[in-house]
């Protein structure tokens, strides 16, 4: 039993690894819920104050998923209809694999600014500001699942 929630665990650690960059799938609470299943386990079980840390980490990191991308379109100099834009557009850009999802919150981006009427240096400027937010997004969820598949390396 103990081998059979371990392996689940790193599943789904792995899982969400690629719900870091893939907003389908919520990357750290997947992971965390790997640490969370080892509770059962007889001999792979993480300590309550690793549990507790890695809670609050999940917490904050869901909360700031959100508002990264907003905060850099809004240095950048964006509009409301540009952080709409590219959450529009790393939607549609999902079906686009992997340059759909890198591209897609750049182009909804620009696309909202456009049409919100904002000229074309200031669009790009906002949308590549919803660009970095999102590549800052993901960079802090990849470091978190990374963090919690050592942890389990470090539990096996």
């Amino acid at each position: 039993m103990d081998t059979f929630l371990l392996v689940l665990a790193f599943v789904l650690a792995i899982t969400g690894f690629l719900g870091s960059f893939l907003p389908v799938l919520p990357g750290p609470p997947l992971a965390f819920l790997g640490l969370v299943l080892l509770i059962f386990s007889d001999t792979h079980q993480p300590d309550s104050s690793t549990l507790l840390m890695h809670l609050v980490a999940v917490g904050i990191i869901v909360g700031l998923d959100y508002y990264i991308p907003v905060i850099g379109t809004k240095i950048m100099g964006g509009s409301p209809a540009g952080t709409r834009g590219a959450i529009a557009g790393l939607c549609i850009g999902l079906f686009f694999g992997l340059p759909g999802i890198l591209l897609g919150p750049f182009l909804g981006s620009l696309t909202g600014e456009l049409i919100s009427g904002t000229s074309g240096p200031a669009a790009f400027k906002a949308a590549f500001g919803a660009f970095l937010g999102f590549l800052a997004g993901t960079f802090i969820k990849m470091a978190y699942v990374l963090v919690v598949i050592w942890q389990l390396f470090k539990l096996w």
